[in-house]
């Protein structure tokens, strides 16, 4: 159901904003995509992500699409709190891939260990027909 709702607003917010400003459309599925960690929503991650995503970690581990879907379904790795600020995002002139740039704060716990991460955070989305979908992450330590 939330992943439905989601996607209604995102498409909504496609309606309101117009097809010629991509902005807030794609600041909407970021923040859709961070929330969906946090709900443990891998339907909704798994139709935000490219099939050849790379998500890169603060600690140097890379991840695969498939690594990320299945270690939040296993409950080895679950998110209580994904938190951005001071988002920016840079477009090419063609608005078909973007990065996404922004201070977080989460709350994650991996194999029982809880922590709290304040990250600088790189994500870079592209557009596949009418969405857009993450392509690469990769998190440093603030």
């Amino acid at each position: 159901m939330k992943s439905l709702l989601t996607l209604f607003f995102i498409l909504f917010s496609t309606y309101i904003f117009g097809q010629n400003n991509e902005k807030p459309f794609l600041m909407a599925t970021v923040t859709a995509f961070h929330q969906a960690l946090v709900s443990n929503d891998t339907m909704l991650m798994k139709d935000l992500t490219d099939k050849s995503l790379s998500y890169g970690h603060s600690n140097g581990w890379v991840q695969t699409r498939n690594e990320v879907l299945d270690d939040l379904k296993s409950g080895l790795l679950t998110y209580q709190r994904y938190d951005e600020d001071s988002m920016t995002l840079t477009m090419n002139e063609t608005e078909k891939i973007a990065n996404v740039r922004f201070v977080a704060t989460i709350e994650a716990t991996l194999r029982g260990t809880a922590n709290t991460f304040h990250l600088k955070v790189l994500e870079v989305w592209i557009r596949k027909t009418k969405n857009w979908v993450l392509f690469a992450r990769q998190a440093v330590k603030a």
